[in-house]
Order: C-alpha cells, then sequence, then structure tokens
C-alpha cells in the first residue's frame, strides 16, 4: 500500500547524491530507490530497472548490504489485519537522565515487541513511545506491568490514536 510512496520518499531523499554516511552514486541510489518499492524484486529485473548487468548489479547490492545501508529484508504486515488497532503515544519522564539511566532504559525498550517506536526528545519529557496493542484494557495493563517497571521511569502520559492519517516508513529494514 505505502511501498510506491516509499519508493518516491526515497528517490526524493537520495536525488541530490548527498550522503554523510555513504558514498552512493546514481546506480546505488537508483538500486534503494527499487527495493524500497520491491524488495522481492529478482537480480535479473533489477538490473533491468537500475541499467546495468545482472553481475555489477549483484556486487553492488552485496556492498550496499555488507556495508550497513541495507540492513534487511522482512514483510510488511498490517497490524489492524492482525486485530493490533490501539495506537497510545507516551510521553516517558526519567527520575534520573544520566548516560547509565539512559543506557538502561534504551536496553529494556528495545526488548519490548509492543513498543514500536522510542525517541529521546528534548523538550518537558524524555522520551516518546509509539505502542501497539489490541484495545484499551490491554494497553492500560501493559502501561501498569511493563512501561511503569522500565527503569528509571517517574511518569507517563498517554495520547491515544484515533486514526492514522499518515503511517510510512523508509523502507522499514530494521
Amino acid at each position: 500500500m505505502y511501498a510506491n510512496l516509499e519508493g518516491e520518499m526515497i528517490k526524493d531523499m537520495l536525488s541530490d547524491g548527498k550522503s554523510d554516511q555513504a558514498d552512493l552514486d546514481r546506480f546505488d541510489r537508483a538500486i534503494l530507490a527499487v527495493l524500497a518499492e520491491d524488495g522481492r524484486i529478482s537480480i535479473t529485473d533489477l538490473a533491468k530497472r537500475i541499467g546495468l548487468s545482472k553481475s555489477p548489479t549483484q556486487a553492488r547490492l552485496r556492498r550496499l548490504e555488507q556495508s550497513g545501508v541495507i540492513t534487511g529484508y522482512r514483510a510488511l504486515l498490517d497490524p489492524i489485519q492482525l486485530g493490533l488497532d490501539h495506537v497510545a503515544f507516551v510521553e516517558v519522564r526519567l527520575s534520573d537522565t544520566r548516560e547509565a539511566a539512559l543506557t538502561a532504559f534504551n536496553a529494556a525498550v528495545t526488548k519490548v515487541p509492543e513498543i514500536e517506536q522510542a525517541h529521546m526528545i528534548a523538550g518537558n519529557f524524555d522520551y516518546l513511545l509509539k505502542v501497539r496493542t489490541r484495545d484499551m484494557s490491554r494497553y492500560r495493563q501493559f502501561l501498569g506491568e511493563t512501561i511503569s517497571t522500565l527503569p528509571h521511569v517517574a511518569g507517563t502520559s498517554t495520547f491515544v490514536a484515533m486514526e492514522a492519517v499518515k503511517e510510512a516508513m523508509l523502507s522499514d529494514t530494521t
């Protein structure tokens, strides 16, 4: 559903040829744009789309994978079809923001599958979490039994999403 938008977004982001992290030429950027649209494309079809033969395309793809520009491939699942349509954004305030406390919180958050995203924030709170559960009662239980017990959590505020107007990722290859 979002594949074409994601591909266009990657094309736009990569079109200037500038990158602080990786030295990407136009063929590398073309590979990334095509894979963002169709991660299951064959090497032969990928080569045709970017205008190279199969061997150099395969070598470039391998280099992009080995250098960490491409970190993996996965299926994108529809959480609504899986009955996971309750989304909450949670502001988290920590009792301690020294490096050891941040590291402990970060490590704990990465182990919790219901937390889809976690961002450290500069503002009146320390983290913003995107949490997905089946319903409000499961969220309430999750808040009390999991979020509140994460290292150094002093307080939370929850905002429940009523509707996802836009929900897209670069190509979610983490």
